[in-house]
């Protein structure tokens, strides 16, 4: 008697996709986000902390903005 062995088929390649979200999208989101809840945000070392997210954010959202419409 023969033994039946079942392969796998092949699985065909997958391209990447798309990223949903791109990267100044989600600065961009962020930074507004970061704009809403600050005046809400008790703590002044918080809110402190806070001020220092939204302003490296907004460094590295205007650079990159910059470097594309260089390009």
């Amino acid at each position: 008697m023969g033994q039946v062995i079942a392969f796998r088929r092949p699985q065909q390649p997958t391209t990447p996709a798309e990223p949903v979200l791109g990267l100044l999208s989600a600065v961009d989101f962020a930074l507004r986000d970061l704009a809403e809840i600050m005046p809400h945000i008790g703590l002044d070392s918080a809110r402190a902390q806070a001020e220092a997210c939204r302003a490296m954010l907004a460094q590295a959202f205007d650079a990159e903005v910059e470097a594309e419409l260089g390009n």
